[in-house]
């Protein structure tokens, strides 16, 4: 190696250093990323924030099919809380015959039900005097089928939903036992009828009219 060539490899004195240019731009890159991923992720908790229902009365005892179910006759809770946009629902005894519909998004038997319940509504076959409401709960951002709030609107739900909390108080108050579960509520706000699993319109014909025999 000549002594040109040594002198060429060695900084002279007072030279400037080049400036890290593509370093620098990759490290700016990378924080971008993830500050998106961080907004991404504390954006869609908001979406989809558990509810705060407050919950009276007696808890009815969980669900088990076949026999005769204890909780039939007696007074269903009454749980206050909100939808997904926060507006105010209120599932208690105001004299009206109710429908309650609890759904998982990640459970498929209630992904197939919701479409046939809302092609039902659509007809018209929900009663004038009775009322349905869907309890959304046991959700969980690691499931498929999440956000709740986006599949329900996917399958044009019209009806109100009422947004459980982590700890799914409101089925555990209504003693579900498996997905989807019904609650059928007479006028008189005591239980008439609870079910886990799919209806059929047939069945669901048949159940809630016997909700407006008294």
């Amino acid at each position: 190696m000549t002594a040109r060539t040594r002198q060429s490899q060695t900084p002279r004195p007072g030279a400037k250093k080049k400036f890290p240019i593509i370093p620098v731009a990759i490290g700016v890159a990378v924080v971008a990323l993830i500050a998106t991923v961080i907004l991404t992720f504390e954006g869609d908790t908001t979406e989809d924030a558990f509810g705060t229902p407050e919950i009276s009365g007696a808890g009815l005892t969980t669900y088990a099919a076949g026999g005769l179910d204890p909780a039939v006759g007696q007074a269903a809770p009454t749980v206050v809380g909100a939808d997904f946009e926060g507006s105010r629902v209120e599932i208690a005894d105001d004299g009206r015959a109710k429908i309650i519909l609890f759904l998982a998004h990640w459970c498929p038997h209630c992904q197939a039900e919701v479409p046939i319940v809302q092609s039902w509504v659509d007809a018209g076959s929900l009663p004038v005097d009775v009322d349905l409401y869907a309890v959304a709960t046991s959700i969980d951002r690691m499931r498929p089928n999440y956000p709740p709030s986006k599949w329900l609107e996917d399958e044009g739900w019209t009806e109100p939903i009422l947004v459980d909390d982590e700890l799914t108080s409101v089925s555990r108050a209504y003693g579900l036992n498996a997905f989807p579960y019904w609650v059928f509520v007479a006028a008189d706000g005591t239980v008439r009828a609870r079910l886990s699993g799919r209806l059929g319109v047939a069945e669901l014909d048949q159940l809630t009219g016997s909700l407006r025999q008294g």
